[in-house]
């Protein structure tokens, strides 16, 4: 069984995390080339942004609905990184985790393993008794939503690999404000919307937390990808 180091970043600065989880997918990369690598050198942070728009590889920035100076007056960042997909908001309510993994020792297909990421959000949420499934063409985890039966993604997905190790990851609406999300076309959609575990849940009373979103999420991700999971 493969081991995972798990870190807990809490709320960080984008910029501050992805210095962080890049540094770790250099080091991970630098051991493979140099055929030193490690079967259980293996890692997932996990984490809290302040409000930052992220555009992946193939974005575009017509999603992005304000200019950079409304951005600016808002307080929220904006960055062009290196994972696929489109243009996705990051913030406070929202689980962001990036597994730093050699997917040789788990299965060298980037599509299972995004599959994979899939199948653990869907074991978190169903905790809360939220059915969460897949849309053909449209990666993530989508729900009917409470608020009008229609389709509206909880959780967005955006990977990197090189020499099968990846980077970047996935993002868990729990009690975010969605409001971030009007600023944005989510995942370059115009005809679908978003929702949160706050928002699906029946029991509008009930107050579901980060920490016990990661309680549930931390070994539904063991369990999915088999591993153990070790806390730093």
């Amino acid at each position: 069984m493969q081991k995972i180091t798990l870190k807990d970043l809490g709320f960080i600065k984008y910029a501050d995390a992805l210095a962080i989880q890049t540094a770790k997918f250099e080091e991970l990369l630098a051991h493979k080339i140099a055929s030193t690598s490690n079967s259980n050198a293996h890692f997932l942070y996990l984490c809290e942004h302040f409000p930052v728009i992220t555009l992946g590889k193939s974005a575009d920035e017509h999603n992005v609905l304000l200019s950079e100076d409304l951005l600016k007056e808002k307080n929220i960042d904006l960055f062009h990184i290196s994972r696929g997909g489109d243009v996705t908001f990051h913030g406070p309510g929202q689980i962001t985790g990036y597994p730093i993994i050699d997917l040789e020792f788990f299965s060298s297909d980037i599509k299972l393993y995004m599959r994979l990421l899939e199948e653990v959000m869907i074991k978190t949420i169903a905790h809360f008794g939220i059915e969460g499934y897949r849309i053909d063409g449209a990666t993530g985890v989508w729900v009917n939503s409470v608020i009008d039966k229609k389709p509206k993604k909880i959780a967005a997905f955006g990977v990197k690999t090189s020499r099968w190790i990846t980077m970047h990851g996935f993002a868990l609406n729990v009690n975010m404000d969605l409001n971030y999300f009007n600023f944005i076309h989510p995942c370059g959609f115009t005809d679908k919307g978003v929702t949160s575990i706050a928002q699906e849940l029946t029991n509008k009373e009930e107050v579901i937390s980060i920490d016990a979103v990661k309680r549930i999420l931390i070994p539904n991700f063991a369990d999915v990808f088999s591993v153990h999971i070790i806390t730093n």
